[in-house]
């Protein structure tokens, strides 16, 4: 499909910069295709009666590092060097974006983090070992292992999203804001936003409906925040980004689905990744590996039947994503009606309850 398609005009004051005080006060607002009323507003403490017993939710573990990194190289005239940490290759190499790259040559070092506390040194030095295409460049830092996870803690920054790192610098308050209750196994440099909006009275109103919940983990990477630049979805490659589906997961959701029970996906990456764990016969296996699964309207959803997810940005992969689960006309009149009511977007953003629409 042309990608101009997925595109829509936003009001700047509709992004959110902050999120909702608490969590679970966010607004939601429930997409139900084919149905009367097709759209219904809501708020995320309403979503354990609009799920049955017998449900399960599907929730991304996964924690955020403080991934952004600011240093200068040294030599010459020590440009401003800036890194974000996308993948880690062994004990005390990383992947990752940098700019300006141009300014960056192989064997250079660059130092990141003269505050810090590193082993007293206020130090954490990287040497350029490659250089690949679109800024990202492998580093090599002087630190292995736990100690190198100590010094990237204490040096970096919470890698905010563009939209709202372009208007405010990340602080103290967003090590919090931008961790899920869920957050457990360290590597993603964003956060699977739709968790955000679970707090412990939330889940403990889900449980006592018997709605379970069910952890899977998928690191994510910078291609969230990556646009389309193909003119057709066909042209578009997904990163790929490393994710498990534990074997106990995975008998969970197939009891629940053997009882009549829905699967409700909690943000687009634990849909991707039970999607990418499931065979053609509807069976969810164990899964660890990485996973470039694009979805966008025509894909045929094996495993997922309801999901929870933020509003997102035109002409992105997870507006793509939204609008293959649930019509990409019934998502248009879906973010019209939100914008004009005055919903939040984005990662600190309000969320939707989205219907799979029935072929």
């Amino acid at each position: 499909m042309r990608t101009d398609l997925f595109d829509f005009d936003l009001p700047n004051d509709r992004i959110a910069l902050r999120p909702a005080v608490p969590r679970d006060s966010s607004r939601l607002l429930v997409v139900r295709p084919g149905e009367k009323p097709e759209l219904d507003d809501r708020g995320i403490r309403d979503l354990p009666d609009l799920l049955e017993p017998g449900d399960a939710l599907v929730v991304n573990d996964t924690k955020v590092i403080p991934a952004r990194l600011v240093g200068r190289r040294l030599g010459g005239n020590e440009p401003k060097i800036e890194a974000t940490l996308t993948r880690r290759v062994d004990g005390s190499r990383w992947l990752a974006l940098v700019k300006p790259a141009k300014r960056l040559g192989l064997g250079d070092t660059v130092r990141f983090g003269e505050e810090g506390r590193v082993c007293l040194l206020g130090q954490l030095d990287a040497t350029v070992e490659a250089k690949g295409e679109g800024g990202e460049v492998t580093l090599s830092f002087a630190w292995h292992g736990a100690v190198l996870d100590q010094a990237i803690d204490e040096t970096g920054e919470i890698p905010l999203p563009p939209y709202i790192a372009g208007k405010r610098a990340p602080d103290a308050q967003d090590r919090t804001d931008y961790q899920t209750l869920f957050a457990q196994h360290e590597g993603s440099v964003a956060a699977p936003t739709a968790g955000l909006h679970f707090t412990d009275e939330l889940l403990a109103q889900l449980k006592a409906r018997r709605i379970s919940v069910h952890p899977v983990t998928l690191h994510v990477g910078p291609g969230t925040f990556l646009p389309v630049k193909a003119e057709d979805t066909s042209g578009h490659q997904m990163q790929p980004e490393w994710g498990s589906v534990s074997p106990a997961t995975a008998a969970a959701l197939n009891a629940v689905r053997a009882r009549g029970g829905r699967i409700v996906a909690v943000g687009s990456t634990a849909l991707r990744l039970i999607e990418s764990a499931t065979g053609s016969d509807g069976s969810i296996q164990s899964y660890t590996g990485e996973t470039s699964l694009f979805i966008a309207p025509g894909y045929r959803f094996r495993a997922v039947d309801m999901m929870v997810t933020n509003f997102h940005l035109p002409k992105s992969t997870l507006f793509m994503l939204v609008s293959a689960f649930s019509g990409l006309d019934v998502m248009k009149r879906a973010y019209a009606h939100a914008i004009g009511s005055g919903y939040r977007f984005y990662s600190y953003g309000d969320a939707c309850l989205l219907h799979r629409a029935q072929r």
